[in-house]
């Protein structure tokens, strides 16, 4: 069945299909990958230059690969779970033949040879990349602002962020530039955007997608997850992108059936403990937003509705987690290699955060480290009392574009280390809910729960056990009912 349009949006029809009905109608032959693939390419080169979602559009490669999809379907059938469906990956993956930029003007973008894991699995599962969606420089921030390409905005109001780091991404779903995306999620990076653009998005548990990170990053804090318009639509993604070869020790416990049947069923009654308690709240003055509250309290009461035993719950945080998790969070960029003059073509959030990831020893690093593992087993244990963890989705509604590089009070220009981490202390003012869940490895989804008075979208965040993926989606979609 169609889904209403987003809240406030001008780019969706009320009978926009789903990404489910779009499998559909391909599997079943009624409309080619061709057709589909031109339709969404088409809207992409109406919609994209108002909302810079997409830094690269690759339509001659996504047809060709299209009519040999149509090729295929007519000797065998459909080829894959995502038999012709198009999506597109951030500019942080790379896709055999096109550009890789990392969002960053400080390298030279490259162009692989073959696909990166993510998009190898999907392109096997018969998914058509129609781009390269926009990103912040190495992903590092919750804004899909950089150097080399326009910012990504947000479809319910452009003159605002879709969130980062999958925010051109998040973009596109939203304007209807795509059916569903993958993204990459760190920090927040697939939960932020989704809830800034009024979508559903999933954060899988540490090892469910083999092929998107999880335990290879210093933090084992990034896994791809999936953005979509429903929870159905979501769990279609994230079934095709658990089938990719493993080669990890340590993993998620299969699910019993598929995600996408479990989303259909949206069956189970849950205890859910609710908490706007931030683990930034040591450092920082986490305050929530009029409208973060309202939609923490609308998600209260459609989840009392719906059966499930609300309830608040008493936590806390190790003090020391703010600090850790930056840096862990930033270490990564001490062994970045940049050519001659590069340091001056990284943004200033970056470079601020590099200079202070080279200052570090290797001692503060592993201190740091040896915090966030304790701070691990520590919060699942707290988590354990209730079937899931409800917090806000976000502290406050989608932040302007350029907010994060408003100067500090009393920061002169020239001071950059400052005008830095002031961008950075926003981004967790503006998620405080979000990282804590990549240091535990625990899944969680966001989920709209309420338009605000200028069509804006909030939401609610909630967190489930080990490898609960299936109740999260389950949970989204009796939401949406």
């Amino acid at each position: 069945m169609p889904v209403p349009p987003l809240p406030g949006s001008a780019y969706l029809p009320p009978d926009e299909p789903t990404a489910l009905a779009w499998r559909d109608r391909l599997a079943s032959g009624e409309v080619s990958a061709r057709e589909v693939t031109a339709h969404f390419l088409q809207r992409i080169e109406e919609r994209n230059p108002a909302l810079g979602a997409f830094l690269l559009a690759t339509p001659e490669t996504a047809l060709r690969e299209a009519a040999e999809a149509d090729e295929r379907f007519a000797r065998s059938g459909p080829a894959g779970m995502l038999h012709g469906m198009p999506l597109a990956h951030k500019d942080l993956a790379d896709v055999a033949g096109i550009p890789t930029t990392l969002g960053t003007a400080a390298l030279t973008p490259y162009v692989p040879a073959q696909d990166g894991p993510l998009p190898a699995v999907l392109r096997r599962a018969g998914a058509i990349s129609l781009g390269k969606t926009q990103v912040p420089e190495f992903g590092l921030s919750s804004y899909s602002e950089n150097l080399v390409g326009p910012p990504a905005r947000n479809p319910l109001d452009p003159s605002r962020s879709p969130g980062g780091s999958s925010g051109g991404s998040a973009a596109a779903v939203a304007a209807g530039m795509l059916p569903f995306a993958p993204g990459t999620d760190g920090g927040g990076s697939v939960r932020i955007p989704a809830a800034a653009t009024g979508l559903v998005g999933l954060k899988p548990n540490r090892g469910r997608v083999p092929s998107g990170g999880g335990q290879n990053d210093l933090g084992q804090f990034v896994v791809a997850g999936p953005l979509a318009r429903t929870a159905a639509d979501a769990a279609l993604l994230l079934d095709a992108m658990v089938a990719g070869p493993n080669h990890h020790a340590t993993s998620a416990a299969p699910v019993d059936g598929s995600f996408l049947a479990a989303a259909l069923r949206a069956e189970g009654r849950f205890r859910i403990g609710v908490s706007t308690v931030s683990p930034f709240s040591s450092r920082l003055d986490i305050t929530l937003d009029p409208e973060a509250t309202s939609a923490l309290e609308a998600g209260v009461r459609d989840l009392a509705a719906a059966g499930h035993d609300v309830v608040d719950a008493d936590l806390s945080y190790d003090e020391r987690y703010p600090d850790a998790f930056r840096t862990v969070w930033t270490a990564s960029l001490a062994t970045l290699e940049l050519p001659r003059g590069g340091e001056a073509r990284l943004t200033p959030l970056t470079a601020a955060v590099r200079r202070r990831a080279l200052r570090r020893s290797a001692a503060d690093l592993v201190s740091a480290i040896d915090i966030l593992r304790r701070f691990e087993e520590d919060t699942i244990r707290a988590y354990s009392a209730y079937d899931m963890i409800l917090t806000p989705a976000l502290g406050m509604t989608p932040r302007p574009l350029g907010w994060y590089q408003a100067n500090e009070p009393g920061a002169g220009a020239g001071d950059e280390d400052a005008l830095g981490m002031e961008d950075y202390a926003r981004q967790c003012r503006y998620s405080p809910y979000t990282s804590m869940v990549n240091v535990c490895g625990l899944p969680a989804i966001t989920v709209p729960t309420l338009k605000t008075e200028t069509g804006l979208s909030m939401g609610i965040q909630l967190i489930g056990r080990p490898g609960a993926e299936a109740q999260l989606l389950s949970v989204a979609a009796q939401l949406e009912k």
